[in-house]
């Protein structure tokens, strides 16, 4: 199963797990999973039509899925995703 790393900003919607096992052939399938599991997250990782925050960045293994195929970048079995939500502020 695919793996997702929680950066510890978003560990208090997981329940402090930093790692979590996913279902999913795709990128896609794999965040439903996750939203499935703590679905607090689904209230801050999409927009109301079902498209990721611009916020958030999805890694899988040291790519951006932006870069591949999107959410419908295929998963094997041992990929990691990592969620990196953008930082933004100062002057």
């Amino acid at each position: 199963m695919p793996t997702i790393k929680i950066p510890t900003t978003l560990r208090h919607y997981t329940e402090g797990k930093s790692d979590i096992l996913v279902e999913g052939k795709n990128v896609a399938e794999a965040l439903d999973s996750l939203c499935q599991k703590y679905p607090s997250l689904k209230k801050n990782f999409f927009r109301k039509e079902g498209l990721l925050e611009a916020s958030i960045q999805i890694v899988l293994n040291k790519n951006l899925i932006n870069d591949l195929q999107g959410n419908q970048t295929p998963l094997k079995e041992n990929d990691i995703l990592r969620i990196l939500p953008t930082i933004a502020g100062g002057k």
